[in-house]
């Protein structure tokens, strides 16, 4: 009896365990490379040729257009942890794989795929508790949190520009949106403009959005301003049908030319008259309207977009009318100052201060485009774990110590677990060792040599990871080089890792449409 179509391919039992481990496996080694301070760069190149350089995790696994189900897996851990904590993409990949690697080995030794699920779950319940005892008893200033933004950026592209300088513009962004009620990172925003250095980047009390001004000779600096937002064409009204007017002279033409330009001054003087400075449209508006707003040194800012009309509206406190008689005081919001300025063939208008004070934006400069991009992922990312750490006021050590730690607390409650699990729970403990092992590697030292000094510091000191400088390696306390993470991090990392691993393992029929 034939219940699948011709077209379908099924594959069953050990082979289809093998080949969802197996790509799983290759994914998660995709990325290892780019782990730590001196992890390596990926170059992607898409089928048009644009080229992506980097060594974020969740950007690689994105660009690299993977198909198998199980491999697509591993990239959703990273973009989970990406979109829950914002950093430790490419350290939940690289756990995933390597609690792949783990689980095919207990397959072959018959331990069933379940009691390696179950293994797994306690296991990450007992780091979970590792990482709860790791985090550090200290306040989350700001030089902590400098740490924090500085530890995320670190082996990242900086365009040379130091991670601590970056670091102090992502804390004074943060602090900037913090209030009783939270951080609101949403109301930081990160815009990239290509044409200077790195050092370049600066912190922008407000919004910046890409537009130029309508008119050539309006003002292109405006302080203390009342804000406008049109949802209004100010131009020449034309009907929705075709029709055709017939003019017999010239009389006629001219009377309607007057009535035309009547109109279009009356739309100018309408907005004048209201009092506002700088004035945002959704729609269009009309060049001799422009040339007249221009004349009263109205600041206007035409056909853009609804997105943008609404970023100007929540920074500024105006409120968007659909009708020119409704453009009052009202409505108006309020920023200190709005400026325009030209950088080389683009124009950027500048709303700062005022009620545009609740947003900020870090204004990102690079050489070149890709500079640039990457130096806008690793701000992004150190606004997020700076952000998570702020909101959860817990940290723990950096460079392969808390990972060390909860490896060694995982194998050592693997003792206490009777049955088959047991090896599911140790193997927990081994798959943890492979982030110092990574991070070791990468810096030039070698893995195993490395792994065995960090657990005998850490049973000697309690606290152990690998610092780098660039030149040197030293194992040591990462607390003291100011090398620490949010302990949400680490926690997502375990959480996220654990479920797509214990997925894939349980996955034993995979049936494919041709």
């Amino acid at each position: 009896m034939f219940i699948l179509s011709e077209d379908s391919k099924r594959t069953q039992g050990r082979d289809a365990q093998s080949s969802n481990i197996m790509a799983g496996k290759a994914v998660s080694e995709a990325v290892r490379t780019t782990l730590g301070p001196r992890g390596m760069d990926k170059m992607l190149v898409d089928s048009s040729g644009n080229v992506v350089i980097t060594n974020d995790g969740a950007t690689i696994l994105n660009e690299m257009d993977i198909e198998h189900p199980a491999a697509q897996m591993i990239v959703e851990v990273a973009e989970s942890q990406e979109d829950e904590v914002g950093d430790g993409t490419t350290t939940a990949s690289v756990l995933s794989g390597t609690l792949l690697a783990e689980a095919e080995d207990l397959i072959e030794q018959d331990v069933h795929a379940t009691t390696i699920v179950e293994g797994y779950h306690e296991a990450a319940r007992i780091a979970l508790e590792a990482i709860d005892e790791q985090v550090l008893s200290v306040e989350v200033d700001d030089e902590l949190l400098v740490q924090v933004a500085e530890s995320s950026m670190t082996g990242k592209g900086t365009g040379g520009l130091t991670p601590e300088v970056l670091a102090e513009t992502v804390v004074e962004a943060v602090r900037h949106v913090d209030s009783d009620e939270g951080v609101a990172r949403d109301n930081i925003e990160v815009h990239t403009q290509v044409g200077a250095s790195s050092s370049a980047t600066e912190l922008v009390s407000g919004i910046i959005i890409d537009e130029e001004p309508a008119h050539d000779e309006m003002p292109t600096v405006v302080e203390d301003a009342s804000i406008g937002i049109l949802d209004v064409e100010l131009g020449v009204r034309t009907g929705e049908v075709d029709a055709e007017y017939s003019i017999d002279s010239m009389d006629q033409l001219t009377a309607a030319l007057d009535h035309e330009e009547a109109e279009l001054r009356q739309y100018a003087q309408d907005v004048i008259d209201s009092g506002v400075d700088v004035l945002f449209t959704t729609d269009s508006v009309d060049d001799r309207v422009a040339s007249l707003l221009a004349s009263e040194g109205i600041l206007t800012f035409d056909d853009i977009s609804n997105k943008k009309a609404r970023k100007v509206a929540n920074a500024t406190g105006a409120r968007r009318v659909g009708a020119l008689e409704d453009l009052t005081e009202e409505e108006f919001g309020h920023a200190d100052r709005v400026r325009s300025e030209a950088y080389g063939d683009d124009e950027l208008a500048f709303v700062e201060g005022g009620a545009a004070a609740e947003a900020v934006t870090v204004f990102v400069r690079g050489g070149t485009d890709h500079v640039a991009d990457e130096l806008e992922r690793a701000i992004g990312d150190a606004l997020d774990v700076a952000s998570t750490a702020l909101e959860s006021g817990e940290v723990v050590p950096g460079a392969g110590a808390t990972e060390i730690a909860i490896a060694d607390h995982v194998r050592s409650a693997a003792a206490g677990i009777e049955g088959r699990k047991q090896l599911a729970v140790t193997a927990f403990a081994d798959a943890m060792d492979i982030i110092p092992r990574t991070l070791a590697g990468n810096t030039g030292q070698d893995p195993i040599d490395s792994l065995v000094d960090l657990r005998a510091a850490h049973e000697a000191e309690g606290r152990a990871g690998l610092i780098t400088d660039g030149e040197t390696v030293t194992i040591d306390d990462p607390v003291e080089y100011g090398v620490v993470d949010p302990a949400d991090v680490k926690r997502e990392a375990v959480e996220s890792a654990t479920e797509a691993a214990t997925m894939i393992v349980r996955i034993d029929d995979v049936i494919a449409a041709e």
